[in-house]
């Protein structure tokens, strides 16, 4: 018997989940890109409200905008330090949930970009990658990573290091031009 709590910021929306043992105990998310940090708290303290303590926490690495991603699993790491827990980290387009064979889904990466990949079989195929939309063919956007897919996911996977597809906006003041 394993709970699980799931976290993903890499999108506009924070997402937090209760899983145990695969049944959603607790689902609920916010919208708002620039508020992840402010939803992140209040959603993890309504579901430990409705669940028992979790074993392990399952957090989305991205890839995702540096800022976003960098609330998701700061919490994640500190509240599972705090509590002697594992974090296992799993891509969050991975976690999107589409019902087709072969398809290609994306987030908005913003500066008018997106992040995607492409799945055959539900295995990652090509990517992820960023890319501006006109250069990606059929793919599909504006879903969101599955809590229930993020800890499925965390049973193979154990990303530890954040999916950055781009380099930082903030540069040292000796290296600008």
């Amino acid at each position: 018997m394993t709970i699980s709590l799931a976290i993903d910021t890499a999108t506009s929306r924070t997402t937090v989940g209760i899983i145990e043992d695969g049944t959603v105990l607790f689902e609920k998310f916010h919208e708002g890109a620039t508020d992840h940090g402010r939803a992140l708290s209040d959603l993890v303290a309504q579901a430990l409200k409705v669940a028992k303590p979790p074993h392990q926490i399952v957090v989305g690495m991205g890839p995702g905008p540096f800022t976003g991603l960098r609330v998701g699993i700061a919490f994640a790491h500190t509240f599972a330090l705090a509590r002697r827990i594992p974090v296992i980290g799993v891509c969050s387009l991975d976690a999107i949930e589409i019902d087709k064979s072969e398809y290609t889904v994306a987030i908005d990466a913003r500066r008018k970009e997106i992040y995607w990949a492409t799945y055959k079989d539900g295995v990652r195929v090509k990517g992820p990658e960023v890319s501006k939309p006109a250069e990606v063919s059929d793919f599909i956007i504006d879903q969101f990573p599955s809590v229930l897919k993020l800890v499925a996911l965390a049973e193979n996977q154990n990303i530890t290091e954040p999916m950055y597809l781009r380099r930082p906006d903030a540069v040292p003041t000796a290296e600008r031009s």
